[in-house]
C-alpha cells in the first residue's frame, strides 16, 4: 500500500497519547502526524496537518472533544474522527456522532478493536 493513514491523537492524558503512539507506530500503514492535549490545539493542529484520522477524546481541557469534533467535521470534512472514552454508553456515542464523529470506542477496547476501526472509516480502506 503506497498510502499510510494519517492519523492524529488528541487526549489530555500524556500517557494514553504514549501509548497510543507506540501501537500505532509498529503499523506499517499507519503515520502519526502530530498530537494535541486539549481541544483547542486540536482543531489548530487538524487545520494544519489535514489528518486522515483523529483519535478525539471526549474530556479536554480548553475546549471538550464534542465541540472540537463539531468544528473539525465541518472545516475538515473528509477527516474521519473516532472518538474515545471511558463512557461508551449509547447516548455518548451519539453525542459524538451529532457532532460528527464516525463513531466512538471505549478507553477499554482492545489494540486490535481499535485498528479495525482506525482502517475501516479511512477513505484508503473504505469501499467506494
Amino acid at each position: 500500500m503506497d498510502h499510510k493513514i494519517r492519523v492524529m491523537l488528541a487526549d489530555d492524558h500524556l500517557v494514553v497519547r504514549q501509548g497510543l503512539s507506540a501501537l500505532l507506530e509498529c503499523q506499517t500503514d499507519i503515520e502519526i502526524v502530530g498530537e494535541a492535549a486539549d481541544g483547542v490545539e486540536a482543531v489548530n493542529l487538524a487545520r494544519r496537518c489535514s489528518p486522515d484520522v483523529i483519535l478525539m477524546d471526549i474530556n479536554m481541557p480548553k475546549m471538550n472533544g464534542l465541540e472540537a469534533t463539531r468544528i473539525i467535521s465541518t472545516e475538515l470534512p473528509r477527516t474521519r474522527i473516532i472518538g474515545l472514552s471511558i463512557n461508551d454508553d449509547v447516548e455518548t456515542i451519539a453525542a459524538m456522532q451529532a457532532a460528527g464523529a464516525a463513531t466512538l470506542v471505549g478507553k477499554d477496547c482492545g489494540s486490535c478493536t481499535l485498528l479495525t476501526v482506525i482502517r475501516s472509516c479511512t477513505p484508503c480502506h473504505r469501499p467506494a
